[in-house]
């Protein structure tokens, strides 16, 4: 049934996505070129509201029964009118945030939040009064890294459906199928909308599009990984590696430059591989293989023993280090490993 129900979800998203575009234009939704953008002509920019008619036609007829249900239901209603609003009147960064709270807050107060943490070598760590605040700081932040990383044509839609196969699996091997019913519906929907969005882009997710996945994937990713072992809420981390890294080294970037954080540039992951020549699908091709790497890595590592999954950790932090300096991530200068490795080999070839 979840399978004959995906699949009405991709043609109902490949079917709603063009009325969706024809609408955008008549209310004027629509993403106008400047210095930040790639594209250089008018794009409508409402595609995300084709993802979510889609998602929420499937959700209707399968009808999964879970406690997060309406909870669901009403945040990211609350994440699409967000999105919607800002799509089109471009909300104020404080009016974004207020919706992303307010949805993440429904989730918490009436579906879930991280009440405790099983330490690795016995014992509990009871969040108590700091569940609530970690769960909605868990839940605005994974929605506004999806957000962050959608700069390219099928980009976010592209990493979110494999951040939503990487979740899906690890849910089917738990048993969790509420999860992987809400998962495989979400990504059927978003595919068929990566019809129409992938280079050259007929349509853009915009807000909509980007707060919503992010809401869900966040919100998915708690589900199947709340309350349980310390290592295991590492997971939803590496399923989200390429934007939460994107994230995290923008933070860094403007931290160091002493510039707003809400400050915009044209310094993330996908502007720097574009500054280093390569071209615009191939961009977003290589961020997709990141993406499926950061994927596979996150099933190992949670199939994994404990010192093999610390293991995995370093290997993968270092990875992600070597990338942010070989593209200037944070900035043409900051080359720390490299400039030690440089250091090395030029002192041993002194010795020779």
């Amino acid at each position: 049934m979840i399978y004959f129900v995906a699949i009405l979800c991709f043609i109902a998203s490949i079917l709603v996505t063009p009325l969706v575009k024809k609408f955008a234009i008549k209310i004027g939704a629509t993403d106008k070129p400047n210095q930040r953008k790639v594209h250089n002509k008018i794009m409508p920019r409402l595609g995300g509201l084709a993802i979510y008619i889609s998602f929420m036609l499937g959700f209707v007829i399968l009808q999964p029964e879970s406690d997060i249900v309406w909870p669901l239901i009403i945040g990211s209603s609350i994440i699409i009118l967000t999105g919607f609003l800002d799509d089109l009147y471009e909300l104020s960064a404080k009016w974004k945030l207020i919706g992303q709270i307010m949805a993440a807050l429904v989730i918490v107060i009436f579906g879930i939040d991280v009440e405790f943490i099983n330490l690795p070598f016995g014992g509990q760590l009871e969040l108590g009064y700091l569940a609530i605040p970690l769960t909605v700081i868990w839940i605005v932040g994974i929605t506004n890294a999806i957000n962050l990383i959608d700069g390219l044509d099928g980009l976010a839609a592209g990493v979110s459906s494999i951040a939503l196969i990487t979740i899906s699996v690890m849910a089917f091997i738990m048993g969790d199928m509420f999860v992987v019913a809400v998962g495989t519906l979400l990504l059927m929907s978003t595919l068929g909308f990566l019809f129409y969005n992938f280079h050259p882009a007929k349509i853009f997710m915009g807000d909509t599009g980007a707060l919503f996945l992010g809401f869900m994937i966040a919100v998915l990713s708690l589900l199947g990984f709340k309350n349980v072992a310390f290592i295991s809420l590492i997971v939803p981390v590496i399923i989200l590696g390429v934007p939460i890294s994107d994230t995290f080294f923008a933070i860094i970037r403007r931290l160091v430059n002493k510039q707003p954080l809400s400050a915009p540039d044209k310094s993330h992951m996908h502007h720097c591989l574009l500054r280093l020549g390569y071209s615009h699908r191939k961009t977003v091709l290589v961020i997709y293989g990141m993406s499926a790497i950061f994927g596979l890595a996150a099933i190992i590592f949670s199939q994994a023993t404990l010192w093999v999954s610390v293991t995995v950790l370093f290997i993968l932090l270092l990875a992600i280090e070597i990338i942010v300096e070989k593209i200037g991530l944070v900035g043409k200068e900051y080359k720390p490993i490299l400039n030690f490795v440089q250091g090395i080999r030029y002192a041993n070839s002194k010795k020779y």
